[in-house]
């Protein structure tokens, strides 16, 4: 199940965070590491910092944007203060580490970390289903990239170790993967547009408060195919009477 579990790094601006960062997974058994648009590849810092984990370092992958990071995820978790305009559905390290090993026997599972200095983009957290939060101390909260890391990395092994003691839950629920929901999304926008519910140049923020509304329900594969058939029903009225003539 750890092999399900990827650590994602968005846009991170120094190499040694990189390397330390993969330190911290490779202690707590993660190995799968993805770099979003970092601003400097890894070079010999990162392999340093890495501390014996250059094997993670070579065999990360680069892309450049977080939708391609997480495209083939069915769970994606991201790292975020709670203070911001639009509220997504919260987890603690403790509950994000269970989650994450809970669904990995089904699906890819992408826990997804920021930039050092501003974390990620109000875009960037829409496409995460969760968000969590790491309570530390709020006189003194600077915790940097590896040491967020290391705590969402220990918190997902415990969860792992737990299982391993106890009798596995069933999984029947099937998710739809990152990139299939952002396909509903943008099926859902295009409909809404040609129902004239929204108008493109001010579409204010019905899409954004619909992704939150359909990431906190998370849809199962069947339920999302329901929905994308009800969305070209609207666009196609006139399809069930052709096909019954």
């Amino acid at each position: 199940m750890l092999e399900q579990i990827r650590i994602v790094l968005v846009n991170t601006s120094h190499t040694g965070n990189i390397g330390s960062a993969a330190r911290a997974m490779k202690t707590m058994g993660l190995g799968e590491l993805w770099l979003v648009d970092p601003v400097n590849p890894v070079d010999e810092q990162a392999l340093a910092l890495s501390a014996g984990a250059r094997d993670i370092l070579e065999q990360s992958t680069t892309v450049a944007t977080l939708a391609e990071a997480v495209a083939d995820c069915g769970l994606v978790i991201g790292a975020s203060a709670r203070s911001r305009t639009l509220s997504w559905p919260m987890l603690d390290a403790r509950e994000a580490g269970e989650k994450a090993i809970a669904e990995a026997p089904k699906h890819k599972v992408a826990l997804v970390f920021g930039r050092e200095r501003t974390g990620l983009s109000n875009d960037e957290l829409q496409l995460c289903h969760f968000h969590v939060a790491i309570p530390a101390n709020p006189d003194y909260s600077s915790l940097n990239l590896a040491m967020a890391v290391q705590t969402i990395s220990y918190e997902t092994r415990m969860a792992w170790l737990a299982q391993q003691q106890g009798p596995q839950a069933e999984q029947e629920q099937e998710y739809p993967l990152s990139q299939d929901l952002e396909r509903f999304y943008a099926h859902l926008e295009e409909t809404l547009l040609e129902t004239g519910f929204i108008i493109k140049p001010h579409p204010g923020q019905v899409m954004t408060k619909l992704r939150r509304l359909f990431n906190r329900a998370r849809p199962e594969d069947y339920e999302l195919n329901i929905l994308r058939g009800i969305l070209t029903s609207i666009q196609n009225p006139g399809r069930k009477s052709n096909d019954n003539s």
